[in-house]
């Protein structure tokens, strides 16, 4: 394969079903990308620059959600790549692969550290879909690199098992001490969440995505593609991006304009630009 530029492998698995759009939101931010086929060839796919892992439905989640899709042929070549210091996200399904692939948090390599656990919500059960506010924790991973700490950034989720828990005595201490901890939800004025809706499904300390200790792979549960441009926030939404909606409506250009998700989307590709491609 040659490329001219960096290039971002968008991995299907089968089930996945936001590989498309997240392909869109990955080229607006001017790196190109491939939608790249679980069983496609792995000698190719290690020439990428940057793999996204979308979210969706793996393996119809079965035994738990991604543990059947971590455990695939590709995951090989990912952890490889990522070992060389590649960025890799992934998103709600794609976050669920990453733990229990033992990528992320990776403190003891190949150890499943943490789990995405069943939602735990008031008054109902399974999955859950809204808009969530995410507070940036760490400057020091992929995700957040183009963010500041305390920066809130409105994203949706969208998922049944979405809890971070932990059976490990300190493991969420050492995180936070690391910088591991990338976002934790939030209310809208970015004060951390202690209770349902804002932390939409009960995540142990709130939180919303976790990195390696090397910052370069990021797990987490919200869609920045559903968020990637202006036309897809709701005029009802609180605060500043609401505001930016409203006074967008009718206005095909604006509307157009990058939204809340892009942010963390254009900080993985804006480090890609920087480094050139393969």
């Amino acid at each position: 394969m040659t490329a001219t530029g960096p290039r971002v492998a968008v991995i299907r698995f089968p089930g996945l079903n936001c590989e498309n759009e997240t392909r869109r939101a990955v080229i607006d931010q001017g790196v190109s990308a491939d939608v790249f086929m679980w069983n496609g060839p792995t000698d190719e796919l290690a020439h990428y620059d940057a793999y996204v892992l979308p979210g969706g439905f793996s393996y119809q989640d079965r035994v738990r959600a991604g543990a059947i899709a971590a455990k695939d042929r590709v995951m090989d070549c990912i952890i490889e790549q990522a070992a060389a210091g590649k960025p890799v996200l992934g998103i709600c399904n794609g976050a669920q692969i990453l733990v229990e692939s033992g990528l992320v948090p990776g403190l003891a390599a190949g150890n499943v550290e943490v789990g995405l656990a069943r939602n735990i919500m008031p008054d109902r059960d399974g999955y859950y879909s809204r808009w969530s506010y995410l507070r940036v924790e760490s400057e020091a991973t992929a995700a957040t690199a183009g963010l500041r700490v305390g920066d809130v950034v409105p994203v949706p989720v969208a998922h049944a098992e979405g809890r971070f828990v932990t059976t490990e005595d300190g493991l969420v201490e050492r995180l936070r001490a690391n910088g591991q901890i990338a976002f934790t939800y939030c209310t809208p004025d970015g004060t951390v969440a202690d209770r349902f809706p804002w932390n939409p499904n009960g995540s142990t300390a709130a939180i919303a995505g976790i990195s390696n200790p090397a910052g370069n792979v990021v797990a987490m549960m919200p869609h920045p593609e559903r968020s990637t441009w202006l036309y897809q926030v709701p005029e009802t939404l609180a605060g500043r991006w609401g505001r930016e909606r409203r006074d967008a409506r009718g206005d095909t250009r604006l509307l157009s304009a990058p939204g809340p998700g892009a942010l963390i989307i254009r900080s993985i590709c804006d480090r890609l630009l920087a480094r050139g491609g393969v």
